[in-house]
């Protein structure tokens, strides 16, 4: 393979850049003071059945939320009402998760009533921020493929493209986090303890599942046999709609999630005979497949709930299509692609694949070829991984128990792909046909979703223009060979809106004066800013307003954490998912030198840190969570230790989550995204990083390969091996041990883990990161790639000190993110994808 750079050059498609629309909110704002003070009041009274004295500031809060709503859902009703009206192609977006964070300063914003809203709060004796911190996390979504999702949503409604999100309505997230003695513990994420303001019910739209049974062969008047999907279990599938209002609230498209019931909520009769809990058995249940995000799925009860859960969000929303797809009198299955395109985002609604041939091929009775050709034309996969490890897999048995005519379907799907177009491709080759088939032998045999969704699809997309060539060439090698026009890269994006204008209001206003209020619309109007990176009064102005945000963080760090830091002080930032790949011990490995430096070298100048984790591990993930532990208490000695003063802090922020993201990046000088070259899909946190000023330090991975072409090298921190010196490192077997002998500080810090220095009376208490980077193995080269680290970060520290020089990074890194909008990987997948057009609602 070629360098990374050559090899994206080559395949890296031009970012669309559609011209912005000029929209004008079509408000008077002091009518809508007025008008929204009445409102408010009213849904005070009338909603919550309180009066002025006894509301609590949650019910100001949702008074407010009822009101926005209610302005909200007259467009809502507008845009569907022509989007039935055109009889037009839609867009479906089948997602597990959805990190939608708050809504409400989102909703204000998009719908031109910020504002607004905060005049009238102010005339009713109301702080706007009490209220906008009374809501909570939506509890959708766990890292950066649900904040993806909940971005593209903002970006179809933002360009007028008709689109339904589709998903389900978790009655629990995936849990809220606390640290009891520096270790992770797992509280329940009750999100919805009361109640959603932006949630509508549609049960006149529910749908039954089918579940478990097994298959029979029945015959027709013909004689002919037949499948026939028999003793069955059914679910119910209630769902609930949450509007999603585009930026000027011309469009508002909606996210329909499906809530699990039992289709026998209570058994009467057992009731009467005194069976008080078995009467509701069913129902407890029925409600269990809605209850949680991501169960775990270290048990084989906790495998088959989560199958049941992809299975059970994927036959609602399919219904729901069809259903919506026959209201405009359409019978014609050949129609069907015209009208309807679903992009799968990442494998884990896979099995639609074989669902959608189970409904045309055993309910409306279609020849198989015809709804294989209409299937592959309606589906599109999006994949977001390169660990193998992460690509789903069913075993055969558990498939055979919950979905048996899936099975069939998809070992009949696998037997006609390879006796077919594996055959034709490469004759008589057995070995072609073990590395392509759906089916994966072994003992248990188990279903490959990720091939599934491939064989199933008409494109499969990477999401940074590396990791699609990495696809191409590694993970799906074959199938690149064998369908070379159905891979293409998306580049991931963000939404401006949420994470600039909502999160960052100074320096929004700031862009507002200086490139005039459209940037949201069109963020490549930020290169406007480049030409004042170098202005001594812009640069204080600007950098004014990052420690403003420092010094808000600050205070949270001090109430969360009991910390006490210096906003003039380098904040070092790494939010994301805790896992061994984004390597958040190397950024620990780092600290510990930092710390010793400072003992030994008490006199020298260094520029002073904040290093600021933010992640959750997976409950079943005990390294990850070991690497926690770690980080707190080795935080908790430096933070206490008086040598080191102001010179170097540590804290992990508890229960990381969008609210508190939005507190962090705006804050952030330095962003780390330092993952193991190669495996690093995309990210977004380095876009929402670097929108918001912040430089980046990290390797040649994901999109920070693309940042760097962006940003300009010059205004970057790159370091580390790159994909090709990765590959050679582990051809010629890698051993850690190696570095640890060959560098005496790689040495001395992971030797000082070993001790009781930071848990005393416990030597070994820290042992088990020390461990899996030399007995391990170091599976993600942090040994390897540490001194480059530690020396880049040196080259970090000395440009932070020279603060004009600094100033200047951080203002390019702004003006230069254009590319990075998800409003031009929406316009690329609607183009290049879905063939989908924008349909302005008007006024």
């Amino acid at each position: 393979m070629p360098s990374s750079s050559k090899a994206i050059k080559k395949t890296a498609k031009k970012a669309a850049t559609a011209p912005a629309r000029k929209k004008a909110f079509n408000f008077n704002i002091d009518a809508d003071v007025e008008g929204l003070k009445t409102s408010i009041q009213n849904h005070l009274t009338y909603s919550m059945a309180r009066d002025t004295s006894t509301a609590t500031t949650r019910d100001w809060w949702l008074a407010l939320c009822y009101s926005v709503q209610d302005r909200i859902l007259h467009r809502y009703i507008k845009t569907q009402a022509v989007h039935n009206e055109k009889d037009t192609r839609r867009a479906y977006y089948l997602s597990l998760e959805y990190l939608m964070g708050r809504l409400l300063s989102n909703n204000l914003v998009n719908a031109g009533l910020f504002d607004a809203a905060k005049q009238a709060l102010t005339e009713l004796g109301l702080d706007m921020e009490d209220i906008l911190e009374e809501e909570p996390d939506m509890g959708l979504g766990n890292g950066g493929l649900g904040r993806l999702a909940a971005c593209f949503l903002d970006s179809l409604a933002t360009l007028d493209l008709p689109a339904i999100g589709y998903g389900i309505h978790y009655e629990f997230g995936l849990f809220r986090q606390e640290f009891i003695d520096g270790h992770q513990v797992e509280r329940p994420d009750n999100w919805l303890q009361f109640g959603n303001p932006w949630q509508v019910n549609r049960p006149e739209y529910q749908v039954s599942v089918p579940l478990y049974g097994h298959v029979e062969y029945h015959f027709d008047s013909k004689g002919d046999s037949y499948p026939a999907w028999v003793g069955t279990k059914e679910l119910i599938g209630l769902p609930w709609d949450i509007p999603i209002v585009g930026y000027g609230a011309r469009t508002v498209n909606f996210l329909r999630l499906w809530e699990s019931r039992a289709s026998q909520e209570f058994d009467f009769s057992v009731f009467n005979e005194g069976g008080y809990v078995e009467a509701v058995r069913e129902k407890a249940i029925g409600e269990t497949i809605s209850k949680v995000l991501y169960p775990n799925d270290k048990t084989e009860s906790g495998k088959e709930l989560r199958l049941v859960q992809q299975y059970f969000f994927c036959a609602c929303s399919l219904h729901d299509i069809i259903r919506r797809f026959r209201k405009q009198n359409h019978d014609n299955w050949d129609a069907f692609p015209e009208k309807v395109t679903v992009q799968l985002n990442d494998t884990h609604p896979a099995v639609s694949v074989a669902e959608l041939m189970r409904i045309l091929v055993d309910v409306e009775k279609l020849e198989w070829e015809r709804a294989w050709g209409i299937c592959r034309k309606v589906f599109a996969y999006t994949n977001h991984t390169l660990l193998p490890e992460a690509l789903e897999k069913w075993s055969v048995p558990l498939f055979q128990k919950v979905l048996p005519r899936h099975l069939q379907i998809i070992f009949e799907i696998n037997r006609r792909f390879l006796e077919e177009e594996v055959e034709a491709q490469w004759p008589s080759d057995d070995v072609k046909k073990s590395i392509l088939s759906i089916i994966e032998e072994g003992n248990p045999k188990q279903i490959r979703m990720a091939y599934l969704a491939t064989v199933g699809s008409h494109s499969v997309n990477g999401v940074a223009a590396l990791h699609t060539e990495l696809l191409k060439r590694d993970l799906f090698h074959d199938f690149n060979e064998l369908w070379p026009k159905k891979f293409n890269n998306k580049t991931n994006g963000i939404t401006p809106r949420r994470f600039l204008k909502v999160c960052n209001p100074g320096l929004a206003a700031l862009i507002d004066r200086e490139v005039g209020p459209e940037w949201p619309f069109d963020l490549d109007r930020l290169r406007g800013l480049e030409k004042l990176s170098g202005d001594a009064a812009f640069q204080q102005e600007y950098m004014g307003i990052k420690r403003a945000n420092k010094e808000r963080l600050a205070e949270i760090i001090d109430m969360d954490c009991g910390v006490t830091v210096n906003p003039d002080a380098m904040f070092d930032v790494q939010i994301k998912r805790l896992h061994e790949y984004k390597r958040q011990h190397l950024n620990l490995l780092h600290i510990l030198t930092l710390y010793r430096q400072i003992l030994h070298f008490p006199e020298k100048t260094v520029a002073p840190r904040v290093v600021i984790f933010g992640a959750k591990a997976a409950p079943g993930y005990e390294l990850a969570k070991d690497i926690i532990f770690t980080i707190n208490k080795v935080a908790e000695v430096i933070n206490n230790d008086a040598r080191v003063g102001d010179k170097l802090k540590v804290v992990f922020l508890p229960n990381y989550r969008v609210s508190l993201a939005e507190r962090i990046i705006p804050a952030a000088d330095l962003s780390e995204q330092i993952s193991t070259a190669g495996k690093e899909a995309s990210g977004t946190g380095n876009m929402k990083l670097a929108l918001n000023g912040a430089l980046t330090i990290g390797t040649l991975d994901g999109a920070n390969v693309e940042i760097k072409e962006e940003v300009g090298d010059d205004n970057i921190f790159i370091f580390g091996m790159t994909v090709e010196q990765v590959l050679e490192l582990r051809a010629s077997g890698y051993n850690p041990w190696n570095f640890y002998r060959g560098d005496e500080e790689l040495r001395h810090v992971l030797d000082w883990l070993g001790s009781d220095t930071f848990t005393p009376g416990q030597p070994y208490a820290l042992d088990p990161v020390r461990r899996s980077l030399l007995d391990g193995g170091d599976p993600f080269l942090c040994c390897a790639d540490f001194r480059a680290y530690i020396d880049c970060q040196q080259r970090v520290g000395e440009a932070y000190l020279d603060k004009p020089r600094w100033a200047k990074m951080a203002i390019l890194n702004t003006a230069r993110m254009g590319k990075f909008s998800s409003d031009r990987t929406i316009r690329e997948y609607a183009d290049d994808i879905w063939t989908l057009k924008p349909l302005p609602v008007g006024e």
